[in-house]
């Protein structure tokens, strides 16, 4: 492991705060976009005005599924540092610089292994 723990763990939950929030608005809009083009009955696909509600609905999708794996990567990120295996490379063993992990905290290689 990499640096004090309680650190790490209170700087990966800072983040798991902010992607859980993340998820949650990005949810909520996608379920108010769906909520909206039920209640409309425009012909979004022949508007020359912008984008269709379908590409709206796959951009915001696609965003939230992102910020889902983000999320995903922040919880494991934190089982490897109960199990005590966070900062560590999981190709090479060796560890990974702290300036990879304070980019990307939920890292699972090293820079050369990535």
């Amino acid at each position: 492991m990499t640096g004090d723990g309680s650190a790490t763990r209170a700087g990966l939950l800072r983040r798991r705060e902010a992607a859980a929030a993340e998820v949650a608005a990005l949810a909520a809009d996608l379920r108010g976009v769906f909520a909206a083009s039920v209640d409309s009955n425009a012909d979004d696909e022949h508007d020359p005005e912008g984008s269709t509600i379908a590409y709206e609905r796959a951009q915001l999708t696609a965003v939230l599924d992102a910020a889902r794996r983000r999320l995903a990567d922040l919880d494991d990120a934190l089982a490897r540092l109960a199990a005590g295996t966070y900062g560590g490379c999981e190709r090479c063993g060796r560890p990974i610089p702290a300036e990879r992990l304070a980019a990307r905290p939920a890292a699972r290689t090293c820079v050369g292994c990535a």
